[in-house]
């Protein structure tokens, strides 16, 4: 059994259900009990499903430094792991937190922490609860400024250059990942973006901020979108733009997964 999930290998075809695959074509997003999506900006429930089960064990400790509607704090609850989410907005914070207590498994515990994760003191939240170290962190950030979510400078979302989203995200990353236990993992759930008829790698380039900090890159998954909210019910329109001129429609993002192999 490899030390950081729950996969007893003496049955692994019992697990069909885990992918391992590095295309993930998911059809809808799974909006059953308390998931809801009209979050804007929100992922969609089976990608920390699946990174809990794969690089986590039952009684883990996972933290979510962008929480937002508390997608992966509900997931963690359901498979019986213990999370800590991280949310700069209090009124989305206090929302997320009643849908987080809707489906509370009292084996487990789920806390919500309203503040910047460039900045929070991280070790005083693990010294409450009894956290010696994450054992996973799932990084969903805002992909720059496609979604406008606050008016809070502090939101990275509200960065004025590539440089200073970057550098933002690059201070979570290290406020973050020195409480990751050596030798276990993170993933980055993020897409790219399009402007001034160009594309905007910025999966690649927050790719980078974790390769030139020394993690090791274990997988490069690509999962296809179908519709997003600001393009819903505008197909057809957006065929059109792209038949006259010379884009392709974004129908994926990625995940990228890291493991922690230096100490911080």
């Amino acid at each position: 059994m490899p030390k950081f999930n729950d996969v007893n290998l003496s049955r692994w075809k019992d697990y069909s259900d885990i992918y391992t695959d590095s295309l993930w074509v998911i059809e809808k997003r799974d909006n059953s009990g308390a998931h809801c999506g009209s979050y804007h900006g929100n992922f969609i429930p089976q990608i920390p499903h699946q990174l809990f089960l794969r690089y986590t064990k039952k009684g883990d400790w996972i933290l979510d430094p962008f929480m937002g509607s508390g997608t992966s704090l509900i997931e963690a609850q359901r498979l019986g792991r213990n999370s800590v989410g991280i949310e700069l907005q209090e009124e989305v914070a206090k929302e997320a937190y009643q849908r987080i207590l809707s489906e509370k498994n009292d084996l487990c515990h789920g806390r919500v922490c309203v503040d910047d994760s460039r900045t929070a003191d991280i070790s005083s939240i693990m010294k409450k609860e009894g956290i010696e170290k994450f054992k996973f962190i799932i990084f969903h950030p805002p992909y720059w400024d496609i979604i406008k979510f606050s008016e809070d400078q502090n939101d990275i979302s509200n960065s004025k250059t590539l440089k200073l989203y970057l550098d933002n995200f690059g201070k979570v990353i290290d406020n973050t990942t020195q409480h990751l236990e050596m030798n276990r993992y993170c993933a980055v759930v993020i897409g790219d973006k399009f402007a001034n008829s160009e594309i905007v790698p910025l999966g690649f380039h927050c790719m980078n901020l974790f390769l030139n900090r020394g993690f090791k890159m274990k997988a490069i998954i690509v999962k296809n979108f179908e519709d997003t909210k600001g393009k819903s019910n505008q197909q057809a329109i957006w065929r059109y733009r792209a038949l006259a001129s010379d884009f392709y429609i974004f129908k994926h993002e990625y995940i990228f997964i890291f493991k922690k192999v230096r100490l911080f």
